[in-house]
Formats: C-alpha cells, structure tokens, sequence
C-alpha cells in the first residue's frame, strides 16, 4: 500500500458547497484523470516543488497540471496534514489570475478559522 503523506480534502462552504470537486465533475473523463493523478503524486510525495508544485506565499501552493490542450491549476493549503484543495480552474493567461488567487486565499481563511474553532 502507499504511503499517503497527505489526506486530501475538498474546500467546503458554509452553505455545503465543494466549488473543486463540482468543477472537477463538470471537466472531461480524461482531464479530471490526469488532474487526479497530479493531486495524488503530490499526496504521496509531499513536500515538493517544481514543476508540479509551485509555491504561491502564505501557506498557498498550486498544482500545475498540463492537459491534452490546456493548462489547469488546483490551489490548496496545507492543514494538520491535509491538503485542502481550495481552487480549481484552466488557466488562460501567462499569469494566475488575481481573481483566482483572491478565491483561493479567501477560502484558505474560512479554513483556517474552522481549525481554530
């Protein structure tokens, strides 16, 4: 069996939501494949970087994840040796959105405070 280093958990919001796993679902068989595959090379090998993981400051990381014709990007933290995946999206331009970071780094909040309490 392998050593899983991490356990992996989906964001939920207060209402219930799990915004990664409905955008993994709405995403072809084959991608949501390859995504899952990256995700669990990064449950088993954590900590590492370069080039499927980059650190993006404050305890956020992005998988980065190369499809057949796109580039995609889940954003988690890691919490009490979980890796909550925060944010999911195809990434269209040179630079991770700022709007995407905010989603993210909003999220990685509410986890937090849910840790606390």
């Amino acid at each position: 069996m392998l050593d899983h280093k991490l356990k992996i958990r989906f964001f939920c919001s207060s209402q219930g939501n799990e915004p990664v796993r409905e955008w993994l679902r709405d995403l072809p068989g084959a991608d949501r494949k390859v995504i899952g595959d990256e995700i669990r090379t990064v449950q088993i090998g954590w900590p590492m970087g370069m080039p499927l993981v980059r650190k993006l400051g404050d305890g956020l990381w992005e998988v980065r994840i190369k499809l057949k014709d796109r580039i995609a990007r889940v954003l988690f933290t890691v919490i009490e040796g979980n890796a909550v995946l925060l944010h999911g999206f195809i990434k269209k331009s040179q630079k991770t959105p700022a709007s995407d970071l905010l989603t993210a780094r909003s999220r990685k909040a509410q986890v937090e405070r849910n840790a606390r309490e």
